[in-house]
């Protein structure tokens, strides 16, 4: 199976970043996917590489990811993405899950 690599360049208005400097979320596995998220300075926009064995939906993969990071106002942010066959819902979930994870402040020891 071939994989195909798609590449997603975004800008928001009022961009915010995320707190962490790297978060990972998901596994590569039938039907799932791994993101990972990092910080970046890109001037308040947003870099996607999506990993893919499926062929013919860049436009779906456009609308999602779009989706989420006009919602969150993402920005300053590189995302990768290992793609095995996952569906929309679960690639917004997955984002989502990242998005949490990467907000989370950690808790001070002391």
């Amino acid at each position: 199976m071939a994989l195909q690599e798609l590449t997603f360049h975004f800008n928001v208005e009022n961009p915010t970043t995320i707190q962490k400097e790297w978060v990972h979320s998901g596994v590569v596995g039938s039907g799932d996917l791994e993101i990972l998220m990092e910080r970046q300075n890109s001037n308040g926009a947003v870099d996607v590489k999506v990993v893919t064995p499926v062929n013919g939906f860049n436009h779906v993969w456009q609308k999602v990811l779009e989706k989420f990071i006009t919602e969150k106002h993402l920005g300053d942010v590189k995302i990768e993405i290992n793609d095995n066959n996952a569906t929309p819902s679960v690639v917004s979930l997955r984002l989502a899950q990242a998005f949490i994870e990467a907000n989370k402040l950690e808790k001070e020891v002391g």
